[in-house]
């Protein structure tokens, strides 16, 4: 299999470096196609050998052709690339809010997966949603699924208005919990710990808990019902949570960002 990054940001390059870690691709088979000249510099000085600054002849050859660019961008890109697209390839597309039916009509090809991952995909923890056109075969997307598990774990949708759910749930998600995190350790710090023992405080918290979440078969509310003892400190606090209507707070945090990313596919 050829396969093609068109974008060499974070993401395109985790996906690079994911492929070739996994043994899912040979070096020689993998290319990429970066418009900012020192980048395609520096992909060449790290061992890359397939780096292009320009389209051309080669994408022709491409079994599988990334996305992993800015919505944007795909003004300037998409008259640049549809001359070398054929009818048959395949593109993996992880640009948020841009529909399968609009890169139908913007490229040759009808053979389109649309994928949402997140930023832990960096460290092999991501999650990442994805569906398909119906021109795309089980076993396309069966093989696209083994890529996208090198980042991590993944999940498929017929319905691709699930996207936007997975783009508040899982794509942002990162972000409520740096958010979350954020306040404690400002809190800790409140309470007179140093930066450094506030973060690791909070954060081997977290780490420990969600590890805890995922060997035992025990759901969210029993675990918060184990910790939180009758009248004791944790109920404290879980009271003044109740009291503030965090839970609907970010309930209502999350349908926002769903409904922004209903918006941003219009």
């Amino acid at each position: 299999m050829k396969i093609l990054i068109i974008g060499g940001g974070n993401m395109g390059k985790t996906y690079a470096d994911s492929f070739l870690a996994n043994h899912a691709i040979q070096k020689d088979d993998l290319y990429i196609l970066e418009h900012f000249e020192e980048k395609v510099n520096y992909f060449k000085s790290i061992g890359f050998k397939n780096v292009f600054f320009q389209p051309d002849e080669y994408i022709k050859a491409m079994d599988l052709i990334i996305l992993a660019i800015k919505p944007q961008d795909t003004q300037a890109l998409f008259p640049k690339i549809s001359p070398y697209i054929q009818e048959g390839q395949t593109v993996l597309s992880i640009m948020a809010g841009v529909r399968i039916e609009t890169l139908k009509k913007e490229l040759p090809t009808k053979k389109i997966v649309r994928a949402m991952p997140n930023l832990p995909a960096q460290i092999g923890m991501g999650m990442t949603g994805f569906t398909s056109a119906e021109e795309v075969s089980k076993e396309e997307v069966f093989n696209i699924q083994n890529l996208l598990n090198t980042t991590g774990k993944s999940l498929y949708f017929d319905d691709e208005s699930k996207l936007d759910a997975v783009t508040a749930i899982s794509g942002s998600g990162p972000a409520y919990v740096f958010y979350f995190m954020d306040a404690m350790i400002e809190t800790a710090m409140q309470m007179g710990f140093t930066k450094v023992q506030a973060e690791l405080l909070v954060e081997q918290t977290f780490m420990g808990a969600v590890h805890l979440l995922n060997i035992h078969n025990i759901s969210c509310k029993e675990w918060i019902a184990r910790v939180a003892s009758k009248g004791g400190t944790t109920e404290a606090a879980l009271v003044q949570f109740a009291n503030l209507k965090l839970s609907n707070a970010i309930q209502e945090g999350l349908k926002a960002a769903k409904q922004r990313a209903t918006e941003l596919g219009k």
